[in-house]
C-alpha cells in the first residue's frame, strides 16, 4: 500500500475475523471466544447466548451507563460457503493488493465487525453519557435463523437506544428500508408408473410446473398492479421459484415433486394476503387433475422487512454519523427488521457494496470504505461521551 494512503486500525482484528472459517453450516464459538475476549478485556458487560440445536452462539454487549437511549452495533458473525467459486487466493485468508482486502466475509460483513470490535477498544474507559451497545449473531445467511435466539435477551434486559445500525454493506449510506422475505416449499403429489402408460398417471413434474406458471401470473400481478415504491431498486414485490427437483428415471412417472420459492414483499405489502391468492391459485391448478393429485404449500421461513422515515430523527443521527445523505431502499435482506418490530429505531449502514462484491468469489472490501467505517464509529464514540460537545442534527 503506499505510504499516502492511511492503513485501518481496525486491519489486525479483521485479519483474525477473516481466518475463522465462520461459514453457516460450521461452528462459530472460535469467533465468538475472540469477540467476548476482547469486548471482556474493555470493559463491556457481556452474555453469551448458546444456540439450542448447534455449536453456536451469539453475544450482546453493553458499555456505559444504565438507561434508556445510546446507539446499538449490529453485526452477523457466520458468511457465505466458497465451495463451487473459483477463487484465486485463500479465501480464509487475509490478503492485500493495493487497497482491496481480500477474504471470505471482508464485506459481508466482518469488515463492520472488525471495525466494531477495534471501537471496543477506543471506548475503554471512556466517560459515557448513554451505553454502548453491540449485538453479533450467527446464522443470518441461512435466514436470519440465530437474531431469532438472541431477540428475547435483548426484551428481557429493556435496551432501548435511540439508534441501531446494522453493518451490512451499503457503501456507508444509511439504507431506511429492505424488503421482507417469506420462503416456501410446494410438494406436488403425483403417481408412480411406466413411462409407456404416461396418460395414466399424474405426474408430479406437470403438477409443479404449472404451480410455477401461477407463480410467474402472480408476480406478472405484482409488477402490474401491486404496491409500488420507487425507491427500491426493483419497485414492487417479486416471486421468484428458484430450485424444482422431481422424478428419478426417465422410464417412471414422477411421484413427487418440490419446488423452492420465494416472496420478497414491500414493507406496504401483506405476505398474508399473497399466501391467501397463492391457496386460491393452488386450488385452480388442482381442479385440472384427478383427486389423487396433491399439492402442500410449507412456509419454511421469513423475515421481517424494514422501513423507516427519512425524516425520523435516528434516520438523521445515521445520516449525521455516517457522513451521507440516506441512500437508495435495497432488496436483500438484512437482520434490521427484527430490531425495528422490537421498537428500537433501525437503519442499515456498513462498508462495502453488496452488489459489486458480496458473496462472489475473491470477496473484497477496500480500505477507503473500511476507513470511512471507523470514523463513522468514531463519531458514534464522541457522540455517546459526556466530554464531548453534541452537535445539532437536522
Amino acid at each position: 500500500m503506499p505510504d499516502s494512503v492511511p492503513t485501518p486500525g481496525s486491519l489486525p482484528v479483521l485479519e483474525r475475523l477473516i481466518a475463522f472459517p465462520t461459514v453457516s453450516a460450521q461452528s462459530n464459538l472460535a469467533l465468538i471466544d475472540y469477540a467476548e475476549g476482547v469486548l471482556r478485556g474493555t470493559g463491556f458487560e457481556v452474555a453469551r447466548i448458546a444456540d439450542p440445536t448447534a455449536p453456536k452462539a451469539g453475544l450482546v454487549a453493553r458499555l456505559g451507563p444504565e438507561g434508556p437511549g445510546g446507539i446499538l452495533l449490529s453485526a452477523h458473525s457466520d458468511v457465505v460457503p466458497v465451495e463451487g467459486q473459483n477463487w484465486t487466493r485463500a479465501p480464509f485468508r487475509l490478503s492485500q493488493q493495493g487497497n482491496r482486502l481480500f477474504g471470505r466475509g471482508t464485506t459481508d460483513m466482518k469488515g463492520f465487525l472488525a471495525a466494531t470490535l477495534a471501537l471496543a477498544s477506543k471506548a475503554a474507559g471512556a466517560p459515557l453519557r448513554a451505553p454502548l451497545m453491540m449485538v453479533i449473531s450467527y446464522d443470518e445467511e441461512v435466514g436470519c435463523k440465530g437474531i431469532r435466539q438472541i431477540m428475547p435477551t435483548l426484551g428481557a434486559v429493556g435496551w432501548q437506544p435511540d439508534l441501531c445500525i446494522v453493518g451490512e454493506p451499503t457503501e456507508m449510506r444509511p439504507v431506511p428500508g429492505h424488503k421482507g422475505k417469506v420462503v416456501f416449499h410446494a410438494r406436488c403429489r403425483g403417481e408412480a408408473g411406466h413411462s409407456a402408460d404416461a396418460p395414466d398417471f399424474v405426474n408430479a413434474l406437470h403438477l409443479a410446473a404449472d404451480v410455477i406458471t401461477a407463480l410467474r401470473l402472480m408476480q406478472q400481478e405484482y409488477a402490474r398492479d401491486g404496491a409500488s415504491d420507487p425507491t427500491f431498486a426493483v419497485p414492487y414485490s417479486t416471486v421468484h421459484a428458484g430450485v424444482m427437483r422431481g422424478g428419478r428415471i426417465l422410464n417412471i412417472v414422477p411421484e413427487e415433486a418440490v419446488i423452492e420459492f420465494e416472496l420478497r414483499y414491500l414493507p406496504k405489502d401483506n405476505p398474508a394476503v399473497f399466501k391467501a391468492r397463492l391457496q386460491k391459485r393452488v386450488e385452480a391448478v388442482l381442479r385440472g387433475y384427478p383427486d389423487t393429485a396433491g399439492i402442500d404449500i410449507e412456509e419454511v421461513n421469513a423475515y421481517p422487512g424494514l422501513d423507516i422515515s427519512r425524516n425520523h430523527s435516528a434516520m438523521k443521527l445515521a445520516a449525521a454519523l455516517a457522513g451521507h445523505a440516506p441512500g437508495q431502499k435495497v432488496g436483500f435482506g438484512t437482520e434490521a427488521g427484527f430490531f425495528a418490530e422490537a421498537g428500537i429505531p433501525t437503519v442499515v449502514c456498513g462498508p462495502g457494496s453488496m452488489a459489486a462484491q458480496g458473496h462472489k468469489p475473491d470477496e473484497y472490501l477496500e480500505t477507503g470504505q473500511l476507513l470511512a467505517c471507523e470514523q463513522m464509529l468514531d463519531r458514534v464514540l464522541a457522540h455517546l461521551r459526556k466530554d464531548q460537545a453534541q452537535p445539532e442534527i437536522r
